[in-house]
């Protein structure tokens, strides 16, 4: 099934906001239901292909048949652009500036790099395309003439290796397929980001994803172990062990490159047993302060759970933190910042985990409130986009952004990113709600998520630029990443030039031009063109 072509998700699962909520944002934010004239899927026309006839022949050839190359006006508009909300607020007034001229549906390595050869003897720049959930602009390359990859023919677990502990995937593989697949052999990828029931594992390679179990089972990143990429210039194999001292390493080169460097066609990753059992719960803080130094207890002194998030005052208060109770007010304990913690595992070192990390929870000031709210978010884990569809639906503004720094920094980062998008939407007459969690710990350091709401304004993407742009300033000014685990794009690329500098910029292009000599994949995106 395809996702919703102007929200996100299965349109089954969307549901509208309950008055109460509807309310509460008219009375707090000024939010007002707009004029409904958004088209209907069968309502606007893209573009004219403009693509010579040879070369979409060509691509036919590449791929196996007419059949696989799709320029029909719905496979077009479907693989227009991501889901970010001015990607939506886009397709929802009915703009297809950033529509391919084709969907190419290969089913190989080989297919793969044979379409990469008739788009570099045709002119015609290339996206890689898995499950559409980019929220940084990284499907909306800066050419014209493009053809969007769909990898979903490349959908296998090519192999399992229990003694080793390895699985290899195809970039197609959707997620909660991936993981039907291993726990059919008992074993778990143990990565679930909130895009997981419809990104795909290449995606997850390609931006650097990170899942909300992240504290126990790492982020995608440090779950790869070796990796095919098919590029303009032939094949490029990584990763022949676990670790190696033989030069930098390869995988790293091509883990958070969104397709700019190439396609990547197999994903050999770690695996782990199924877990026997998950236990989630919640705890309350009476500050976000206080629940951050008790996070950065567990993440630097253990033992640290499987998931832990932290919600914000602010977030708190709103229900936020389980997007299906959202409006519902503040959890049992009263106010204050709630934190979720979740255990799996076995029985015995579940139950142990537990039991130590509650000693240190109620030794930084936390009190226990129970399974329920835990449980609670657990259900609703995946409800958020959902939630800000529901949100545009009565007129309001929803976006997320996130960010991460070491623990010295991240006060002042959290500080720094509320007032500026604080000011700068107040200043443009719609104050927001900024609302903060959270998401990700690490030894050194946490990421920071914030969620924005308020009006939508007279242009309601105009209206978002000048917010977005003050917390990217905002971000790099108190020493935070550009993204976590969102990615570049072109949303963040021009601040990712500035994170990485005038050399290191100049090795990635160095790199594009060895790989991709033509320009053709993804231009614009992560790297400005040339």
């Amino acid at each position: 099934m395809d996702m919703l072509w102007n929200g996100w998700g299965d349109p089954a699962k969307a549901a509208p906001l309950p008055d109460t909520v509807t309310g509460l944002l008219r009375d707090l934010l000024g939010v007002t239901p707009r004029a409904s004239s958004a088209p209907g899927l069968a309502d606007i026309r893209p573009p004219a292909v403009t693509a010579r006839p040879a070369a979409l022949k060509a691509l036919a050839e590449a791929v196996g048949g007419e059949e696989h190359v799709r320029t029909d006006p719905e496979s077009r508009i479907r693989h227009t652009r991501g889901k970010s909300t001015p990607d939506l607020l886009r397709i929802r007034a009915g703009d297809l500036a950033d529509v391919p001229q084709a969907v190419v549906l290969p089913a190989s390595h080989d297919q793969v790099l044979a379409a990469l050869g008739a788009c570099a003897a045709h002119g015609l720049a290339v996206v890689p395309f898995g499950g559409g959930t980019s929220v940084v602009g990284g499907l909306a390359p800066q050419r014209s003439a493009f053809v969007a990859l769909d990898l979903r023919r490349m959908d296998g677990l090519l192999d399992l290796d229990p003694l080793s502990r390895t699985a290899v995937l195809q970039p197609g593989l959707r997620a909660p397929e991936a993981e039907r697949r291993l726990n059919e052999r008992g074993y778990t990828l143990g990565h679930f980001p909130q895009s997981f029931e419809w990104a795909t594992i290449g995606g997850f390679a390609a931006a650097r994803s990170s899942g909300q179990a992240s504290a126990g089972y790492g982020r995608f990143d440090e779950m790869v172990l070796a990796l095919t990429l098919a590029t303009p210039e032939g094949t490029l194999h990584t990763g022949r062990a676990p670790r190696s001292a033989a030069g930098p390493d390869l995988r790293q080169l091509i883990l958070g490159s969104e397709g700019a460097f190439g396609v990547i066609t197999s994903v050999t990753v770690r695996i782990r047993p199924l877990p026997e059992v998950r236990v989630y719960e919640g705890w309350r803080f009476g500050s976000f302060e206080e629940g951050t130094a008790a996070l950065r207890r567990l993440a630097q002194d253990g033992p640290r759970p499987t998931v832990l998030r932290l919600s914000d005052e602010t977030e708190t208060l709103i229900g936020l933190a389980q997007p299906d109770a959202i409006g519902a007010g503040p959890e049992q304990g009263g106010a204050g910042c709630l934190a979720i913690t979740g255990y799996e595992g076995t029985a015995e070192d579940t139950a142990h985990r537990r039991a130590r990390a509650a000693e240190v929870l109620t030794a930084c000031g936390g009190t226990p409130i129970g399974a329920e709210p835990g449980e609670r978010w657990a259900h609703g884990r995946y409800s958020a986009p959902y939630l800000r569809d529901a949100l545009l639906d009565v007129g309001a503004f929803a976006e997320t952004l996130e960010t991460a720094a070491f623990w010295s920094r991240v006060p002042e980062l959290y500080t720094a990113v509320r007032a500026a998008l604080t000011d700068t939407l107040t200043q443009a007459g719609t104050p927001p709600l900024v609302m903060c969690h959270i998401s990700h710990v690490y030894e050194n350091g946490a990421s920071l998520y914030f969620t924005v709401v308020s009006a939508q304004g007279e242009d309601p993407v105009a209206h978002w630029a000048p917010a977005k742009h003050a917390a990217g300033e905002a971000v790099l000014a108190a020493g935070g990443t550009i993204s976590h685990h969102h990615g570049i794009g072109t949303d963040h690329r021009d601040w990712y030039v500035r994170e990485a500098g005038p050399l290191g910029v100049s090795a990635l292009r160095a790199v594009k031009r060895r790989l991709d000599p033509d320009g053709l994949l993804n231009p614009g995106v992560l790297l400005p063109t040339d």
